[in-house]
């Protein structure tokens, strides 16, 4: 059993609209570099952060995300928790399927960022919402 990681600091962001993506892609590249992240890693993390968020806008209208940094024995991360109050997915394991998708898209969002992330996870309910957390270690 892992244990559970410590927040050494934590901030979230509202999501309403497409223009709330900048600053919010700006904000977690400021604390990956803040833990000295690498390049890569800050590329992998920003990449499925913006994934998430557009995920959000598109089938929620928007919702919040939680920037945490976290600590886990030697390793310091970044945990990105967006929360919205959305259609919910009917069918998890299908939307995480390659090539799924209920838009226009080529339905590589949610398994694309779980392969980008080290940790990630998903819970949502129809007609409540969803929520994705993902977790990307500074040497992950």
């Amino acid at each position: 059993m892992t244990t559970k990681p410590i927040v050494l600091s934590s901030d979230s962001i509202n999501i309403i609209r497409e223009t709330d993506v900048v600053p919010f892609r700006s904000r977690v590249k400021e604390q990956a570099v803040k833990i000295g992240m690498s390049l890569v890693n800050q590329t992998k993390l920003i990449t499925g952060a913006s994934e998430l968020v557009r995920n959000m806008l598109k089938y929620a209208k928007g919702g919040i995300v939680a920037i945490e940094i976290i600590s886990r024995a030697r390793d310091t991360g970044i945990r990105l928790t967006f929360t919205d109050k959305g259609p919910g997915i009917p069918d998890i394991s299908k939307a995480m399927t390659d090539g799924f998708t209920t838009g226009r898209s080529m339905g590589l969002g949610l398994p694309g960022t779980k392969r980008l992330m080290n940790e990630f996870d998903i819970k949502s309910e129809v007609g409540v919402g969803t929520t994705v957390t993902v977790i990307k270690w500074k040497n992950g």
